[in-house]
């Protein structure tokens, strides 16, 4: 019986995480993708080229690159002069925790750390400063399995 309850527990958790996915999807434009890359074929540059095709507003930060996708790129997080409304992360997970205290100079409202990214000090910062905060999940996976193609 105890299994039973931790699998409907699960489930409704599962259940929960995709409505809190699902309503920053539909409610959020405005993505920041810190680490995003030139390199066709980087997931760094293929996930931000396919969340521009569904019409969000890609806002890259590298401080080697000028253009990325055809938008102006920023150097750095805190010098984006733009509207953010989440940050997506493509860094390793160490480097998370500088990215979050940045977020918090922003109006940012989400933290999105990729698949294979999970720093839990910089989701413990960004939570208990009122920003959402998903990781170690790929926004475009996530994007075709909850909204579809």
């Amino acid at each position: 019986m105890k299994g039973v309850l931790g699998q409907v527990n699960e489930t409704q958790s599962t259940e929960k995480s995709d409505e809190v996915i699902i309503r920053i999807l539909k409610e959020n434009t405005n993505i920041t993708v810190v680490g995003c890359s030139r390199t066709e074929g980087k997931p760094a540059h293929e996930i931000p080229k396919f969340l521009k095709s569904k019409g969000y507003r890609i806002i890259p930060v590298n401080p080697f690159a000028d253009e990325i996708l055809g938008e102006k790129t920023y150097p750095s997080l805190e010098e984006v002069e733009e509207k953010i409304d989440v940050v997506e992360i493509f860094r390793p997970s160490e480097e998370v925790y500088e990215i979050v205290e940045e977020a918090l100079e922003t109006d940012a409202k989400v933290i999105w750390m990729q698949l294979g990214i999970k720093n839990e000090k910089a989701k413990k910062l960004a939570e208990e400063n009122g920003l959402k905060v998903i990781q170690d999940k790929c926004m475009k996976v996530e994007y075709k399995r909850l909204i579809g193609d």
